[in-house]
């Protein structure tokens, strides 16, 4: 009896597809983590740098007054780290201190830094999911502390207080476009190597188009381009970027929605 030739197991859906990351740099690591182990080429192009904030005198005053807060809320990854950076360097968090996290990274991010109860939605990551949680349904006589970056959406803060809450921000980072070269990044796309391209905020995308110039927002609107929020998708399609998807929140469904639309579209 002739076995039969067994066929040769087929490639990974992303093998050798080059993806873009457009996160911080120091932000990039899990998602570029993610896209090797599913043997994608993640292509680094930072779109944002995080730095200080310009004035840190109200982060330090919200800080030295967390005890007479009910809820403190990190809006992001970064305000995490970067806001547990500063007030660790400060006090300890107050026992009764409630604690909220925007999404399901941003409540990891906690967590890794020690923060054990944090309340987060179970999907979304965004203002709105958090917002409908029960419990920040009725928010009189409580009072929020915000951890953000410079500037932002105003949704949050604007309806807890429509809802009886007193709010204040603790502006602990602020973004800006980094001075970074996109020549690279041309050249790569030139080559045929950039498969599709990862955003996470409008900023970033916005930032993006400045970076690439003429040249670089032509090869863009020819790109798969991999977002978290539809918010997002709509900026991008006003720029005349055709081919635009939205995952769920998080970097492993980034990860897959990437995988399964190529697997469709060898």
């Amino acid at each position: 009896m002739v076995d039969s030739p067994t066929e040769a197991p087929s490639a990974p859906p992303l093998a050798g597809r080059g993806v873009v990351v457009t996160r911080p740099r120091e932000q990039a690591g899990r998602l570029s983590a993610l896209l090797k182990a599913a043997a994608a080429r993640p292509i680094l192009f930072p779109t944002l740098e995080i730095d200080d904030p310009l004035d840190s005198r109200a982060l330090r005053t919200a800080i030295d007054r967390l005890d007479s807060f009910d809820v403190a809320i990190f809006i992001s990854p970064t305000a995490a780290s970067r806001g547990m950076q500063s007030i660790g360097a400060r006090r300890s968090l107050p026992a009764r201190l409630e604690i909220a996290a925007i999404g399901k990274g941003t409540a990891r991010e906690l967590h890794r830094l020690g923060v054990e109860d944090v309340v987060a939605p179970a999907t979304g990551a965004d203002s709105e999911a958090l917002l409908a949680l029960p419990r920040f349904a009725d928010m009189h006589a409580r009072s929020v502390v915000i951890f953000r970056g410079a500037g932002g959406r105003e949704l949050l803060g604007e309806t807890l207080a429509q809802r009886g809450a007193t709010v204040e921000y603790a502006e602990c980072y602020r973004r800006k476009r980094p001075s970074g070269d996109a020549q690279m990044l041309l050249r790569a796309w030139g080559r045929g190597e950039v498969h599709a391209v990862t955003v996470t905020s409008r900023e970033a995308l916005a930032n993006l188009v400045d970076m690439v110039g003429t040249l670089g927002r032509h090869w863009l609107r020819k790109t798969p381009l991999f977002v978290p929020h539809e918010r997002i998708a709509q900026a991008a399609r006003a720029l005349g970027i055709a081919d635009v998807l939205v995952t769920a929140p998080g970097d492993e469904a980034m990860v897959a929605a990437i995988a399964s639309y190529f697997a469709a579209s060898p």
